[in-house]
């Protein structure tokens, strides 16, 4: 139990002493929020809830598409 004490107060004192750090880590959490949630909006139409009505005509879709060879 120590151990991860010591874990943890190794990370809150090294992000504690951060100066750039912070501002980068604010960065790559706008970037991960844009990217999951934002263009998955946007981007990412939910195309087998739309297409289909029931899961068994889902799974139906999903295994003909990865069974079926290229044309």
């Amino acid at each position: 139990m120590k151990t991860i004490k010591n874990i943890f107060s190794f990370y809150i004192d090294g992000y504690r002493d951060m100066t750039w750090g912070k501002n980068l880590w604010l960065i790559i959490f706008i970037k991960l929020f844009i990217m999951f949630a934002i263009f998955r909006l946007f981007f990412f139409s939910d195309f087998l809830g739309s297409h289909f009505e029931n899961n068994q005509q889902k799974s139906d879709y999903v295994l003909e598409q990865l069974t079926t060879p290229n044309k």
